[in-house]
C-alpha cells in the first residue's frame, strides 16, 4: 500500500474498514487455497493481503480507543 492509500484507509468510517476486513479475509482464504493448489505464482500478494489487514485492524482499534 502506497502512503496516500493508507491516508484513505485511515480517514474511512469505521463500518467501512470492518466490510474492507471482512472482504480482505474471504480475499486470503482463496488466495491460501489457490496457493495450495499450485494456481497462485506471485505469493506477495498473500504477504502484502496480511498488512493490509493489519492495518485495518489497528486503524478499527484506534477508533475504539478514541470514542471510550
Amino acid at each position: 500500500m502506497k502512503k496516500k492509500e493508507i491516508q484513505d484507509l485511515k480517514s474511512k468510517p469505521k463500518a467501512e474498514l470492518l466490510n474492507f476486513v471482512k472482504e480482505g479475509r474471504e480475499r486470503l482464504r482463496v488466495l491460501r487455497f489457490d496457493l495450495a493448489a499450485g494456481k497462485v505464482k506471485d505469493v506477495t500478494e498473500l504477504r502484502s493481503m496480511r498488512k493490509d489487514l493489519a492495518r485495518a485492524l489497528t486503524f478499527i482499534k484506534q477508533a475504539d480507543k478514541q470514542e471510550k
